[in-house]
């Protein structure tokens, strides 16, 4: 049994339902290469746009191994949003993830604009993302969000699921 602490994150103003999803342009990551391209480029319809912690950190399998159980690339278009190189997400995407596509943030400059940032403890200068996930619509307006209020957390599937379900029918 793995032995953690649960720890409560400060509260923060992040984008919420509603509002229209902060246009930004850093590496966009596939499984074959990667350029700079702003998310209003590539957001055409319903999207998933899932922040996670560092690749290799267990939240973002967890949300890459539920894209893939749930089948959500199928249904809208998926990217995610690290402070990982391109090079680890290319290294990421080769295990899982079919069809998603990550933006590299290794400044997080982009999770700090969305109101997403926190100080890992223990490691001084270095920011990572708290899971968060936001649907899309064609315009980036913001129909579902859901972000972590606490380390580890996690979010409802079927909760996307549903929000999905509303969105494309």
């Amino acid at each position: 049994m793995v032995d953690f602490d649960v720890v409560s994150l400060p509260e923060t103003d992040h984008v919420a339902e509603g509002d229209t999803a902060p246009d930004f342009a850093r590496p966009l990551v596939t499984d074959e290469y990667w350029e700079d391209r702003a998310l209003s480029e590539v957001v055409d319809g319903p999207t998933l746009l899932l922040v996670h912690p560092m690749d290799g950190a267990f939240q973002g399998t967890y949300l890459y191994n539920t894209v893939d159980d749930h089948d959500w690339g199928q249904q809208v278009d998926v990217l995610g949003l690290s402070i990982s190189t391109p090079y680890a997400h290319k290294r990421l995407l080769a295990e899982r993830a079919d069809g998603v596509r990550i933006f590299s943030d290794p400044g997080a400059g982009v999770i700090e604009e969305y109101g997403l940032a926190h100080d890992i403890d223990g490691m001084t200068g270095i920011t990572e993302a708290r899971p968060a996930v936001f649907l899309l619509d064609a315009d980036r307006t913001v129909e579902y969000a859901w972000v972590a209020s606490e380390h580890p957390e996690f979010p409802d599937a079927e909760a996307i699921d549903d929000a999905i379900g509303r969105l494309v029918d």
